[in-house]
């Protein structure tokens, strides 16, 4: 079992790691998200820290040897997914452009615009998430809805950037069955200037309420390993992402992952020959008042992708 870590006693109150809690009159793992992410990063690796009675929590490790990260073993204490912006180019209503009501949009397989159109390259990627509720206790998240979005191996977004307004490729919905689970075949995003690769989503209640940004309960981010990235933008279907990526510097320098992304961070198998399966546990709480939308830039006139 995972020892609770002990406050130390300072004259300015309980402190922990040099930093006073937030709570003092609380343990050190009932602080909160923002002081679990600073402890995160101060030690710039992750913690496991779970309550008394609760098992420790296993997080998968990159391999050094394979590039493939290790499955991670279930917790019985999840944190929530962080919030994050939802980007200039969502598509969901936030400026204008909307493409959750579109026939054909509840779909698994988004590396086509809808309606049978073009079909994008890039390394195949299957993207594996697990929806679970913290306010129902960290049940199955049955029936919520998913909406992923992302750029092509160019840095293009589709209905926004120059040559590809007309197309809606990368971007669905899928329903989580009964385990919470919903999957799309995808591929590995580029990279363009001034971002580390992601992939943006939101999560709604049910299908029905996913027509409508207003109904959104979480929106975030998911992040990509070097590992996998690396070998990736070797090939040319991804002109400049190899280059791209090492001038944003690493996922610390990224200026929406630097304040903390273990639980954004997908576990991963496969090659760049063949293609990739990451998965990722999602943990929303339906009781937290969900962070404006933010980013809703217009669409730039050169194409160019944004910055967030």
């Amino acid at each position: 079992m995972t020892r609770i870590p002990e406050p130390l006693s300072t004259p300015a109150g309980p402190a922990y790691e040099g930093r006073l809690l937030d709570r003092p009159t609380e343990e050190v793992v009932d602080q909160g998200a923002g002081f679990d992410i600073a402890t995160l990063v101060t030690r710039r690796r992750v913690l496991g820290v779970v309550g008394a009675g609760a098992g420790a929590i296993a997080l998968a490790a990159c391999s050094g040897d394979t590039g493939a990260a290790q499955p991670a073993a279930a917790s019985a204490a999840v944190r929530e997914i962080p919030e994050e912006t939802n980007g200039p180019y969502p598509a969901d209503g936030t400026n204008g452009v909307n493409i959750l009501g579109e026939s054909g949009i509840v779909r698994s397989d988004i590396t086509s615009s809808l309606e049978g159109g073009t079909r994008i390259a890039g390394t195949p990627l299957t993207l594996d998430l697990t929806v679970i509720d913290v306010a129902n206790g960290d049940k199955a998240f049955a029936g919520a809805a998913v909406y992923v979005w992302q750029c092509d191996a160019q840095g293009l977004y589709s209905m926004y950037s120059e040559g590809a307004e007309d197309e809606t490729y990368l971007r669905g919905i899928q329903v989580a069955d009964a385990e919470g689970k919903v999957s799309f075949r995808t591929i590995v995003p580029g990279c363009y200037a001034g971002r580390w690769t992601h992939i943006h989503f939101e999560i709604y209640p049910d299908a029905a309420a996913a027509t409508d940004v207003a109904n959104v309960i979480a929106t975030s981010q998911i992040a990509f390993p070097k590992d996998l990235l690396d070998p990736v933008y070797q090939l040319d279907a991804y002109p400049a992402s190899a280059q791209n990526l090492a001038r944003v510097g690493s996922i610390d320098d990224d200026g929406i992952f630097r304040d903390g992304y273990d639980t954004q961070l997908p576990t991963y198998s496969g090659d760049a020959a063949s293609g990739f399966v990451a998965a990722l546990t999602v943990a929303v709480d339906t009781t937290t008042e969900p962070g404006a939308p933010g980013g809703g830039a217009p669409p730039m006139g050169n194409g160019a992708p944004p910055t967030n």
